[in-house]
C-alpha cells in the first residue's frame, strides 16, 4: 500500500469518529472568534491596540493603521475567513484563507516578541493545521496524488465510531504543555506591553541595570528592538 493510500484510509477512519468531528467544530468556532473582533476594528478604521508607538509592535501597528484601504482590506479578509469557518459548506475555504493570515501574525509576534499574541498565535496555527488535515480529502487534489482509492471509499462507508480517542487528546494536551513551556523560555528578555511590565523582568535579571536600560531603550526612547537587544546583550557579556 503506497503512502497516499495509507493517508486516505487513516483520514477516512478519523472522519468517522465523532470526537474528532467535535474537535474540528470547536477549532472552527475558536478561530472565528479570534478574527471577528480584530477584523471589525480594522474595517471600522480604529487602531488595533493601545500600545505605545515606542513599542516594536506599536511601531508596526501604527504604520499599518495609516496604510488606508490596505488596513481595511486586511480586516475584510479576516472577517471573511472567520465567517467562512462558521458556515459548514465554506469551512474548508475559510481554513485555507485563514492559514496565511495567522502564520504571518505568528512570525510577526516572534519577530517583535509581542506578549499579546506570543502564545495564542502559534496555538491558532496548530488549530488551523488540524482543520486543514480534517479536510485532507478535499485539499489533496491540489497535489499530484492519485484520486480516491477503493480502500478510502470502503473506509468512508464504514459505520461511524463513538470511541473517545484518548491517545489523540492526550497528545493535544502534551503539545499544549510543550508550546507553553517553550514560549515561556524562548527569550531572555521581552519588551512586554508597558514600561512597568518590562521592568518586572529586571528583578530576576543577572544585570538589572542592563535590563532597565533595555526597557528605557524600548519604551522611553522608541529605539528599534534589534538595537536595544544588542546593547542589552553587550552589557550582559561585559559584566
Amino acid at each position: 500500500m503506497v503512502i497516499a493510500d495509507k493517508l486516505d484510509v487513516l483520514h477516512a477512519g478519523v472522519k468517522r469518529n465523532r470526537w474528532f468531528r467535535y474537535f474540528a467544530i470547536f477549532n472552527r468556532i475558536v478561530l472565528a472568534a479570534g478574527f471577528l473582533p480584530s477584523g471589525y476594528v480594522k474595517i471600522a478604521g480604529e487602531r488595533f491596540t493601545s500600545l505605545s508607538n515606542n513599542h516594536p509592535m506599536g511601531h508596526y501597528l501604527e504604520a499599518l493603521h495609516h496604510t488606508g484601504y490596505y488596513y481595511t482590506f486586511i480586516g475584510v479578509v479576516q472577517m471573511t475567513a472567520a465567517f467562512f469557518l462558521l458556515i459548514p459548506r465554506m469551512a474548508t475555504l475559510g481554513a485555507v484563507l485563514y492559514f496565511p493570515l495567522i502564520l504571518n501574525i505568528t512570525i510577526l509576534s516572534y519577530a517583535v516578541r509581542f506578549d499579546g499574541s506570543l502564545l495564542t498565535s502559534p496555538l491558532m496555527v496548530l488549530a488551523n493545521l488540524y482543520l486543514l488535515c480534517w479536510d485532507y480529502d478535499k485539499l489533496k487534489f491540489i497535489f499530484p496524488w492519485s484520486p480516491p482509492t477503493d480502500l478510502e471509499l470502503e473506509a468512508k462507508n464504514s459505520p461511524s465510531v463513538s470511541k473517545f480517542p484518548a491517545r489523540f487528546f492526550a497528545g493535544v494536551a502534551l503539545i499544549l504543555i510543550i508550546v507553553v513551556t517553550a514560549i515561556g523560555n524562548a527569550f531572555d528578555i521581552r519588551p512586554r506591553n508597558t514600561p512597568p511590565e518590562c521592568n518586572t523582568q529586571c528583578q530576576q535579571s543577572s544585570n538589572p541595570k542592563a535590563c532597565q536600560d533595555f526597557c528605557e531603550c524600548i519604551h522611553g526612547q522608541g529605539q528599534p528592538l534589534d538595537k536595544c537587544l544588542g546593547a542589552y546583550h553587550k552589557a550582559i557579556e561585559d559584566k
